[in-house]
């Protein structure tokens, strides 16, 4: 990632700044049927960073699929929740619910391991505390994952986290598992990003380069967890100046080889920024691929 170009959250906001009864979720709620309530916000853990907003489509059904949403923004503390917020609000139109999880990010006391260990958390929450607030009402067979940028490495590293050996690594032997994830931009193999690409972001994340902390490199990056044995597709746009789209092909490649069922997409004229505006074909073509696998 580029410095210049990787104000993914500020350039983001700046794009989205504007912005029934006991049975299944699987038709949509119009909003001259009933007025989608506003989101709850839901604390996960002990730290002001340790907080979802959970979405709720109109109506009141039960047997929700499951949204995890996860922002990007380098991992970065001055990036928040915030900007994805449009696309959750969303997501709810189609009922669904959906979890914009928060976590601690670099600049505050996030980094390694707190940052994979908060979403790990925050995901696991919706067994606990998520539930027992909306009284049961989601179903937790049908738990998807997608993210964008930074929050597409996480909530890729989330899809294969069920693969890392080892009681002490975050994320190990989740009780949470995934049925489908949905990676936006992802940053998919941290040795790649760090090296060839010169991201500082990934080595303030990991505190260092692969040959300094190669155990985390390991834990952390989602292209060494494949087989994940989930449907996972990755979106990415061809004039993404950020993050480049060789993370996704090579990603969806390696994943094919392992026998997994990874889909590509790649969007023509689409830089990065493009997923936080709800009417680009960025955004269009992954909130498709989402609803898809939700309805199938």
């Amino acid at each position: 990632m580029r410095r210049a170009s990787l104000l993914v959250g500020a350039l983001i906001s700046a794009l989205v700044s504007g912005c029934g009864d006991g049975g299944t979720a699987a038709s949509v709620t119009s909003a001259a049927e009933a007025v989608r309530p506003e989101p709850i916000r839901i604390s996960y853990g002990e730290t002001d960073d340790n907080f979802g907003d959970l979405y709720l489509p109109a109506g009141n059904a039960v047997r929700l699929p499951v949204v995890v949403l996860v922002h990007g923004g380098g991992w970065e503390q001055v990036h928040d929740l915030s900007y994805v917020a449009v696309l959750a609000e969303d997501l709810a139109e189609h009922g669904v619910a959906v979890w914009n999880v928060e976590y601690r990010r670099v600049g505050g006391v996030g980094g390694w391991p707190t940052t994979l260990a908060d979403v790990d958390d925050a995901t696991e929450s919706l067994a606990t505390v998520v539930q027992e607030r909306v009284g049961g009402r989601l179903d937790l067979r049908r738990v998807h994952v997608a993210g964008h940028s930074a929050g597409g490495h996480l909530a890729a590293w989330l899809a294969g986290r069920h693969t890392i050996d080892g009681t002490e690594a975050p994320g190990a032997d989740p009780h949470v598992r995934l049925s489908s994830a949905t990676i936006m931009a992802g940053v998919l193999d941290l040795r790649l990003a760090a090296i060839n690409g010169h991201d500082r972001f990934v080595r303030d994340l990991l505190g260092g380069l692969p040959d300094q902390q190669p155990d985390r490199y390991q834990i952390a990056s989602p292209i060494e967890h494949l087989p994940v044995g989930l449907p996972v597709t990755v979106v990415h746009g061809d004039h993404d100046g950020t993050v480049s789209p060789d993370q996704s092909r090579n990603y969806a490649a390696a994943a094919q080889s392992a026998g997994d069922p990874v889909t590509l997409r790649l969007i023509p004229g689409v830089g990065h920024a493009d997923f936080g505006d709800v009417h680009s074909p960025a955004w269009v073509a992954a909130k498709t691929a989402i609803l898809d696998r939700i309805r199938t």
